[in-house]
């Protein structure tokens, strides 16, 4: 992909970015902080719903992608230590993702909490050499300590662009530091009137590629002023799918993300780029998106827009309660792609 090369290291959110809120009137369940350590108490906050049974009311956590849960434990509203009611969290030897989701009853109450374990991660090796056909990706794995956990309710993204809306789920069960530093990024408003610089719809015989933006300058080389690694994604690139931008060396990831048009035009990116979100709404605007007229960008490449086309912003919104319906991908339209 072409993209942005910046360099500094911190993921971190900026000030303004605070996942400790007013609990919403209609229940939740919702972390004290953001990161607890290894071996302490985990302390959350349980609201149930008016007119609800608080007697009934649990907490669940799941696998990512898992119908049932695979522990659960009863909770009444205030205060609740999670790593007391799932000691495992801290003594499993394999610590995975897990998504805990307040249920009363057989009603699943508002967004699941993302339970991310600090683990280090796998990095990739930088074998990109210029004029070389690219190699495949290899890894080395991480090295040191589960040290804690990241909690945080889960979000989805809403893009407002031009031309309509796209909803999009995070999957940070499969790129869960690719997902943060993204939802950090808009959550700080940097997708606001950025423009898409690079669209390749389909044309032909030729399916529909992606398009790409996340640059506030619009000429493919801006970025946030960090890069982050290349996360092992298991996620495959499809239509909708919601993934990072990067140069040849595989670790210059950071603001430009690019939205793939169709698994055909796609899947040859599978394990190359980190794809990190896939879109659940707004089949209409990625069909109007992929149909933008295009030129040469100037680089013997048919793909700049010919007329603005804006990312007009990038918000977060309350994930709905866990569930398949909440991972369940658009498909393309009945009729087929717009035309060229």
């Amino acid at each position: 992909m072409n993209q942005t090369r910046n360099h500094a290291g911190a993921m971190l959110l900026g000030a303004g970015l605070s996942f400790v809120a007013v609990l919403p009137a209609q229940g939740q369940l919702t972390p004290d902080r953001t990161y607890y350590g290894i071996s302490r108490p985990a302390p959350m906050r349980v609201a149930v719903p008016s007119g609800k049974d608080e007697a009934a009311a649990r907490v669940e956590l799941f696998l990512p992608n898992a119908d049932k849960p695979h522990a659960s434990a009863a909770v009444v509203p205030g205060g609740v230590d999670i790593a007391a009611l799932f000691p495992d969290l801290w003594t499993n030897a394999e610590p995975r993702l897990v998504y805990a989701q307040l249920v009363v009853g057989e009603e699943r109450i508002g967004a699941p909490v993302v339970l991310q374990p600090l683990t280090p991660p796998a990095t990739a090796l930088n074998t990109f050499e210029p004029n070389k056909p690219p190699q495949p990706i290899k890894w080395n794995a991480g090295q040191g300590r589960y040290s804690g956990i990241r909690a945080y309710v889960d979000q989805q993204v809403v893009f407002e662009t031009d031309l309509g809306a796209i909803t999009f789920q995070l999957r940070p069960d499969e790129a869960p530091n690719t997902a943060w530093n993204f939802r950090s990024l808009v959550a700080g408003g940097f997708y606001t009137d950025i423009e898409f610089h690079r669209i390749i719809g389909p044309s032909g015989q030729r399916p529909g590629f992606m398009a790409q933006v996340g640059d506030p300058t619009g000429t493919g080389s801006g970025g946030p002023g960090y890069v982050i690694d290349l996360e092992p994604s298991k996620l495959p690139h499809a239509m909708g799918v919601l993934s990072m931008a990067r140069t040849g060396d595989p670790n210059t990831n950071g603001s430009q993300v690019f939205i793939c048009f169709s698994r055909e035009g796609t899947q040859f990116l599978d394990g190359k780029y980190c794809a990190f979100a896939q879109a659940v709404d707004g089949v209409e605007t990625l069909t109007k998106l992929q149909a933008v007229p295009v030129a040469d960008n100037g680089q013997g490449e048919i793909s700049r827009p010919t007329s603005s086309v804006k990312l007009k912003s990038a918000r977060l919104v309350d994930a709905p309660a866990f569930g398949a319906a909440q991972r369940q991908a658009i498909t393309p339209p009945a009729t087929g792609a717009a035309p060229r």
